[in-house]
């Protein structure tokens, strides 16, 4: 461990042999999540069957030449489905409507890539079946593929998604996306009113398994002091990162396998070397210590209740049957795309749009 010393190390290596002894409460889960109306596991098995595998076969080679990519995207489903569900809103561009969601301070480190990515994908997607797969669909297939590409589990996606017709307001997005600075009271509190429970809130928290943080989103662990939570090694790495509170860096979430999908992370927090006081805390605070330990030792049970929590946020209040829209351009609303007013489009549902 390289940034550990070697005393925690033996500290460490002991709590891990005797948690195998523990039982840890985590709260019991289905295989898959149950799933919400209008979506299901074949929904577009008659309407455009290569679906899915036009997207795993263009993340592929985009993850060969940048595996970072895959955390971009992963991210992406994370920040759509918190803010009014996952109905591709985040991709909205803003409109005279007012800013868009991803001008909202919490999305301006989004990767631009990633939502070029999702465009490319929807327009290869488009050409081989005609406007009948959302965005909001594409954004869940490219997260389960970005975590199973990277060395995660593999699982099924439920489909049937409709693109939402208004982005969130900048008030909405901010309440809707806990901070980094966040404890776990907060966490636990927030995510509760989505249904998540104490296991949810440590299994997606996982997703920081890989990809980059900004010094701006901790360095208050930092400076003036520094968090006595904090490995000291591992803060004066970050502040050779990050030499200043307003320092514009990048360093991995993740110390130990940054561009791979695997439980380390929770082996960080165990060692004190969770970037973000939201990751630390959930081993600081008793009422997550325990599932963070039993994740750290059993990367099989992370895997298991990651993908059962990763269904169940892919859920989360989204657009089905008759509302909403297939977007032609996951960026803008129909009403909005000049484009399909100059195409004659057979499907009735164009013709609708578009009255």
């Amino acid at each position: 461990m390289t940034m550990a010393s070697s005393s925690s190390s033996l500290i460490i290596i002991s709590s891990l042999l005797l948690s195998l002894f523990l039982a840890v409460p985590i709260s019991e889960a289905e295989p898959t999540a149950p799933l919400v109306a209008g979506l299901s596991w074949n929904f577009y098995k008659s309407k455009c069957p290569k679906v899915e595998s036009i997207v795993r076969k263009q993340l592929k080679k985009i993850f060969k030449e940048d595996i970072g990519q895959a955390a971009g995207l992963l991210r992406l489903h994370f920040h759509d489905c918190f803010v009014q569900g996952c109905d591709a809103s985040v991709l909205l561009d803003g409109s005279t409507s007012g800013p868009s969601e991803q001008d909202a301070p919490p999305n301006l480190t989004l990767r631009a890539r990633a939502f070029q990515i999702i465009n490319d994908l929807r327009e290869r997607i488009h050409k081989e079946c005609g406007r009948v797969v959302s965005c909001a669909d594409i954004v869940a297939i490219a997260a389960r593929d970005s975590v199973y590409l990277s060395g995660g589990p593999e699982y099924d996606v439920p489909l049937g998604r409709r693109d939402g017709l208004n982005f969130a307001t900048r008030n909405a997005t901010l309440q809707n996306l806990p901070a980094p600075t966040s404890n776990t009271t907060t966490l636990l509190r927030e995510l509760a009113k989505k249904g998540f429970d104490a296991t949810d809130v440590v299994a997606l928290s996982g997703g920081h398994t890989v990809g980059l943080g900004h010094c701006t989103s901790f360095t208050s662990r930092l400076y003036p002091t520094q968090d006595p939570t904090m490995d000291k090694s591992f803060a004066n790495k970050l502040k050779g990162i990050c030499p200043t509170a307003n320092s514009t860096s990048t360093t991995d979430l993740d110390i130990r396998t940054p561009n791979d999908f695997d439980n380390k992370y929770y082996v960080d927090l165990m060692n004190r070397q969770g970037l973000f006081t939201s990751d630390q805390d959930l081993y600081t605070d008793s009422r997550t210590r325990d599932i963070v330990t039993s994740f750290a030792v059993n990367e099989t049970l992370f895997f298991e209740k990651f993908v059962h929590s990763m269904i169940k946020m892919s859920q989360l209040s989204v657009v089905t049957g008759k509302r909403g829209e297939i977007r032609a351009n996951c960026s803008v609303r129909n009403t909005d795309n000049l484009y399909l007013y100059g195409v004659v489009e057979d499907d009735e549902e164009t013709r609708a749009e578009l009255r």
